[in-house]
């Protein structure tokens, strides 16, 4: 559903991939970046999506497609945090 909402496709399940992403020693994200294929996008095969404070009512989703930079899940993570980084410098 938040993939359909956010990109404007349909996608399927294919695995679930945990991932550790760390800066200078400290762990900045931990968690299970669910991996779809998507169908209907005209460049995209792939997303990878996640939520924070999952089953809360204050629960935010990430829906990232594999486009260039992203190759992994482990990709999807950087660009989210670097893009809540500049979100929160404006």
């Amino acid at each position: 559903m938040v993939i359909r909402h956010l990109h404007k496709c349909e996608s399927a399940h294919l695995e679930t991939v945990p991932v550790k992403e760390t800066f200078r020693g400290e762990t900045v994200w931990e968690g299970e970046v669910e991996v779809f294929s998507v169908s209907g996008h005209p460049r995209a095969v792939k997303c990878y999506a996640w939520s924070a404070s999952q089953g809360k009512p204050d629960e935010k989703f990430t829906a990232v497609l594999e486009l260039p930079p992203v190759k992994s899940a482990l990709d999807a993570v950087r660009v989210s945090i670097v893009a809540q980084n500049r979100k929160q410098l404006e």
